[in-house]
This record gives structure tokens, C-alpha cells and sequence, in this order.
């Protein structure tokens, strides 16, 4: 049975090689992008398979209509890709409140707010797989990218949550995790803050990065969107899944990093429980447990 497809951002980058692929395995894809004519050639070239949606993902009476669009021309919605967005580089204190805004509209309050239409149709069905396209930046912070990391960061903990609270339900979750891949994410698909005195050496090394056109990404959006289909139809697919071996790079000295820190102040941390607490510490699995007297 062909599979439904609702991807957010279907007209370049990761979202335009997904549908792509997903319509060449056979699927069906309700293609949104707020250009519509950007999709056209999709249209023509999969006749029957393609339902082309205008959509800006910020607009919520837009998400409520594209939906329903989808529902009412294909009768369900079996995956649903979170894909829009874009990046936004800067120092913390430069970002414009518009700027700051947008980026969180875009990359966080959008995904949640699609999620949350599409979500009965799954629970009535009881089945469907969410992708959420987040980055490795939702789980490794750098300088120059607070806010988007900011939205990343908040949109891989709404999808852990999430996969938690709808599993009885037979809907999947997963966070799609890449590091940098070969799209337009560093190129028009980028945004800038006005640079201020003191971050030459962490902020402008990355500004100068991506516009000096020396950033050259590991990733291939094509070999990624086939990764995508084949983790829909797993029947174990994973809560987050990292992308790229840059992603793994940065994510597994992360990791070390945290790992040290708390161990450090672990005394410290321990220090703060009530004093009618009893604390274990399990070290072979890394756990503080917690029990309080009365409670156990």
C-alpha cells in the first residue's frame, strides 16, 4: 500500500531530495512550500502522485487548511516531515527581536503547530511515523548559532517527549538529526546578524565560514532522504538519528565533554538533595536515583 507523505519545505534543499525519492519509490507526497509554482515540475513528472500545497508554516489558518487539503485529497496522512526552516548566524545580543522571532516561529512553534493538526488523524488511524528535521545543532551548541540552536535544541526535546506520549498509540517519532549537508542551509538559506565589536574571534569566524564559501558540507541530501524512506519503514526506528559523519564527530566529543563536566561537580550536584532524602548513586549505569522517605 503506497504510503502518504506530508514534507513541509518541498521546493529546495533536503525537503525537494526527499520528495523527489519518496515519489520515485512509488508514494504518494502532499508537497507543501510557499511557492507553489516551485513544484510544477514535480507535478508533472509523477501525475496522480503529487498534491502541490501553498503554505507558509508561520501562518496557523495556513497549517490548519494545508492539512486538511491533504486529508481530503489522499484520505490519510501517513508521514509527516517536518522539514521548513532556516539557519540564522549571529551573536546573541545582535539578532533583532524580528530576527529572534522568525527563527523561533519557523524552527520551533511551526513543527509543534503542524504537529499538533496532523496528530488526531494519526491517533485516529492509530498509526504514523513524525520526522522532525532537526540538526546536530539540536544537541551541540557553537558560537554564532544561539538561536537556531535555541529552536533545534527545543524542537529535539518536544520530539523525545513526544515520541514518549504517542507510542501506545502506534505513532512514531523520530529527530532528524544531520550535521552539514550539500543544501542552500549555509547559502540563501541563511541569515545574518549586523556584526558588533568583541566576537571576532568566535561569531565573525563563522559568519566568514559560510559567506566565504570555504564551507564545504559532507552530507548528501539524496543519500539522506533515502535514509529517511527506509526508516519509516523500520519497525524499530529510533528517536534521534544523526546524520553525517561530522554530526557523529562533534556529537561523540560532546558527549566526552558532558560526560567530564558532570562527573566534576557531581559532589556538587548530589550536595543539593533534602536531608530526609537517602541518594544512590549507580555508577556502572550513570544514574542518580532519588528515593524520599515515605515514598519509596
Amino acid at each position: 500500500m503506497r504510503k502518504i507523505w506530508f514534507i513541509t519545505g518541498s521546493s529546495r534543499g533536503l525537503g525537494r531530495s526527499l520528495a523527489e525519492a519518496v515519489l520515485e519509490s512509488g508514494d504518494n507526497v502532499a508537497a507543501t512550500a510557499r511557492n507553489i509554482d516551485q513544484l510544477k515540475d514535480l507535478s508533472e513528472k509523477y501525475p496522480g502522485q503529487v498534491l502541490a500545497i501553498s503554505l507558509d508554516v508561520t501562518v496557523n489558518d495556513q497549517i490548519q487548511k494545508a492539512v486538511s487539503s491533504a486529508i481530503n485529497h489522499f484520505g490519510r496522512i501517513d508521514v509527516l516531515v517536518n522539514n521548513a526552516g532556516f539557519g540564522i548566524t549571529g551573536a546573541a545580543e545582535a539578532f533583532t527581536g524580528e530576527q529572534v522571532r522568525s527563527q523561533l516561529e519557523t524552527n520551533l512553534y511551526a513543527p509543534i503547530e503542524i504537529t499538533r493538526v496532523v496528530l488526531p488523524y494519526m491517533r485516529k488511524q492509530r498509526s504514523g511515523h513524525i520526522l522532525q528535521i532537526s540538526s546536530v545543532g539540536g544537541r551541540v551548541g557553537n558560537a554564532g548559532l544561539s538561536i537556531y540552536q535555541a529552536a533545534k535544541f527545543g524542537l529535539g526535546g518536544f520530539s523525545e517527549a513526544l515520541a514518549k506520549e504517542v507510542a501506545p498509540l502506534g505513532i512514531r517519532v523520530t529527530s532528524v538529526e544531520p550535521g552539514g549537508f550539500r543544501t542552500d542551509w549555509a547559502g540563501d538559506s541563511m541569515a545574518y546578524a549586523a556584526k558588533i565589536e568583541g566576537y571576532e574571534n568566535t561569531v565573525d569566524r563563522r559568519t566568514e565560514l559560510f559567506q566565504g564559501g570555504s564551507f564545504v558540507p559532507m552530507g548528501d541530501p539524496e543519500k539522506a532522504a533515502r535514509v529517511m524512506i527506509d526508516l519509516v519503514n523500520h519497525p524499530e526506528p529510533p528517536v534521534h538519528l544523526v546524520l553525517g559523519s561530522e554530526a557523529i564527530a562533534l556529537l561523540q566529543q560532546a558527549d566526552l565533554s558532558r560526560k567530564e563536566e558532570l562527573e566534576k561537580w557531581l559532589p556538587v550536584s548530589v550536595s543539593t538533595d533534602h536531608h530526609e532524602s537517602v541518594s544512590f548513586l549507580d555508577t556502572k549505569e550513570g544514574r542518580a536515583l532519588v528515593n524520599l522517605k515515605g515514598n519509596n
